[in-house]
């Protein structure tokens, strides 16, 4: 059979289409162009164009396994000697799965939208904003070169601000992606002194030209000390992917973010954005195996972040705050893995929790929407009677994250605890104890909120309600100061309308299934091929992995043998006792450890600490360069004190324009006597 050739045209759509939709909803669609074209056309056009580049993703992903490769360049930006910038696409297994992944969840949130944002006054500009978050990820993704790998991660990071964001007239969206967009400045720094660090010992920009010479590189020493210079540039790309895969401790962005509408929250949080750091250390493999001292610091951050934002979920009152603490420890589940060089096992659990993250927060979103746009789980309670579609399709993202056998998240997540075991970078003991213990908190705080919203006593549209909850969540969807928030007495729940409940019902079928179907070739068959390099003869947690793997179906019965899938059953139970049969337990523990719910409360005192030091230090720094450098030295002395300097002068000057003529006579007098010795004095010196 031959090999299938990838059509560039085909390509360029791929990434093209929702510009192109963005384009003519974000122009036409609103006040900048004087809204030329109804909603119904705006929504129309961003569906249609991330429609085609799913489409097309999934052929492209078709020829990937039959074979078929790309990596050319598309169009040259910029020639400066020998150094060349360009825009290429790569294109293999590990591109293919991600563009498949981006546009497929993409295309769910759009559909999605059309039911939630309905009543918003921003409806058009919000499908321009998420279909150009479609195209700026595609780019990140496709990308074979540094230069365009930074355009898609300042891109995506750009437009994360703009639909954090996308409620501007309230304070807390306005300070949420400020501190998303400055949080991610940090990461982004380290990120671009990385790839500077790698340009100026390889003076290449492409994947291919750095990888190329990584036996010289690892030679290298960074100047003026005796460091490696692949574990600095390793260690500040990851500074990079901090940042943007929200791990400790440049986390303390994510959780803000939803400030945002919940589109927001499944399409930035599940496929795109906060993935975007672990498909880039995946796509760097290279270079990450040459350094152990790399390595390991990326198991322990990620560890870090598994098992402490995984406690922080457990005290989340917000529905749409416990799933994000839920994604902030599965991106240190998938950072672990790129720490003991699982990097497949990584992209698989990025895969598979893109699908059921992206079910839950849309899940909560329908809660929201059945609720009259109430987040708070404690005035929820027995939904699954009103919102049965919605009810089903939550559990079963429910049951996927937490690991259940057979469930797509149980693959990827215990893949993960294996390969850990396995692994003998340092750190990995740490990293073991914290996956292990995470299994227990992410189900106990995973079915705290699916027992709290929809099973026990029903309390919600109760008079004694305060339906506004918190300040910085009191609205959610809509910022008009007259809409109602909350059931009122002797209301009801009710089932979202159908384009709400399709994307669910779409996304819980991969959630349940794609894991059993994708584990063999993507782990330990040959699917991504070249595309992802680790070093077996130092790093063996894969080699074993396959070594003891017997299919999908001897791996669930593996798991019956070990703690994990007991600790996962344990935090369900423990769930279901708490929440539903003795709720006095979990308040009699939030009274005698109150001192450490008050700690888990304050989110370990972060954002008070950024707060206090960082922000304040910022602004000290500020109102000195302010008083000192601007009023004292540019307006006050340079400014000020230039035209100090000319009204002197001038006023001095103005004196010798009296007006007498025989002042101007004797002027010309002395000037003519002045000149008359000017020029004796240069003749007799001449003459000597």
């Amino acid at each position: 059979m031959t090999t299938p050739i990838l059509n560039p045209l085909v390509l360029l759509a791929i990434p093209l289409a929702p510009l192109v939709g963005a384009a003519i909803a974000g122009l036409f669609g609103t006040k900048f162009l004087g809204n030329l074209i109804g909603r119904s056309t705006a929504h129309t056009v961003t569906i249609l164009g991330v429609a085609i580049s799913c489409i097309f993703s999934f052929m492209v992903l078709n020829d990937v396994m039959a074979g078929a490769r790309f990596n050319e360049t598309i169009y040259t930006w910029m020639q400066l000697g020998e150094l060349s910038l360009e825009v290429g696409f790569l294109v293999d297994p590990l591109t293919a799965m991600m563009m498949v992944v981006v546009t497929f969840v993409s295309l769910m949130v759009h559909i999605y939208t059309i039911g939630y944002m309905a009543e918003d006054e921003g409806y058009a500009r919000f499908f321009s904003y998420i279909s150009l978050f479609t195209f700026s990820m595609l780019m990140l993704v496709m990308s074979n070169n540094f230069l365009q790998l930074f355009f898609g991660w300042e891109a995506v990071g750009l437009v994360s601000y703009l639909l954090i964001g996308f409620w501007y007239k309230r304070p807390t969206a306005i300070f949420a992606n400020m501190k998303a967009f400055l949080v991610n400045r940090v990461g982004d720094f380290g990120f671009i002194l990385g790839i500077g660090l790698l340009l100026a010992y390889t003076g290449s920009m492409s994947y291919d030209g750095v990888f190329a010479q990584k036996d010289l590189l690892v030679q290298q020493v960074l100047p003026g000390t005796d460091w490696n210079l692949v574990t600095v540039a390793c260690v500040c790309l990851f500074i990079g992917a901090m940042g943007k895969s929200a791990q400790f401790p440049l986390h303390v962005w994510l959780p803000d973010s939803m400030e945002g509408p919940t589109p927001i929250s499944a399409l930035i949080h599940a496929a795109t954005m906060v993935t975007a750091g672990i498909f880039m250390v995946s796509r760097m493999s290279p270079l990450f195996e040459l350094s152990d001292a790399a390595l390991s610091f990326v198991l322990i951050i990620g560890s870090i972040t598994a098992l402490f934002m995984g406690f922080l979920g457990i005290v989340q009152n917000d529905i749409k705050r416990v799933v994000a603490y839920s994604t902030l420890s599965q991106l240190g589940y998938m950072t672990v893995a790129l720490g003991v060089s699982a990097y497949p096992i990584a992209v698989f659990h990025l895969m598979t929790h893109a699908f059921f993250k992206a079910l839950l927060f849309l899940g909560a979103g329908s809660v929201i929407m059945g609720m009259h746009h109430d987040q708070d789980m404690r005035n929820m309670g027995g939904l699954w009677k009103y919102m049965p579609i919605t009810w089903f399709t939550s559990l079963l993202g429910s049951l996927a994250l937490i690991g259940t056998p057979l469930f797509s998240g149980f693959y990827s997540k215990d893949s993960i605890i294996e390969a850990v075991a396995k692994s003998t970078i340092t750190g990995s003991g740490f990293a073991f104890f914290a996956v292990m213990a995470g299994v227990f908190i992410t189900a106990f705080y995973s079915f705290r909120m699916y027992f709290l919203v929809f099973h026990g006593k029903e309390r919600f549209g109760q008079a004694h309600h305060d339906h506004g909850h918190d300040a910085h969540d009191a609205k959610d969807d809509h910022h008009d100061d007259h809409h109602h928030h909350g059931l009122a007495p002797g209301q009801k729940p009710h089932e979202s309308p159908w384009v709400v409940t399709l994307p669910l019902v779409l996304l819980a079928i991969p959630s349940v299934i794609v894991g059993y179907f994708t584990i063999g070739p993507m782990l330990f068959g040959d699917f991504f091929g070249n595309a992802i390099f680790v070093d077996v003869t130092k790093h063996v947690a894969m080699k074993e992995l396959a070594d003891a793997f017997t299919g999908p179906l001897g791996m669930v019965a593996h798991s019956l043998h070990t703690p994990v899938l007991y600790l996962a059953l344990g935090g369900v139970v423990t769930a279901a006792v708490f929440y539903l049969w003795l709720p006095q337990i979990p308040a009699f523990f939030a009274r005698v450890l109150a001192p450490v719910k008050t700690i888990l409360d304050n989110k370990y005192y972060m954002d008070d600490f950024n707060q206090a030091v960082f922000a304040k230090g910022a602004r000290v720094l500020g109102t000195g360069l302010w008083k000192r450098a601007d009023q004292g030295l540019i307006d006050g002395l340079v400014v000020n004190g230039s035209t100090r300097v000319i009204a002197w002068f001038s006023a001095n000057v103005r004196q010798v324009q009296s007006g007498y003529l025989y002042h101007y006579a004797f002027a010309m007098i002395l000037g003519l006597i002045a000149l008359i010795g000017w020029i004796l004095y240069t003749h007799l010196g001449s003459i000597k």
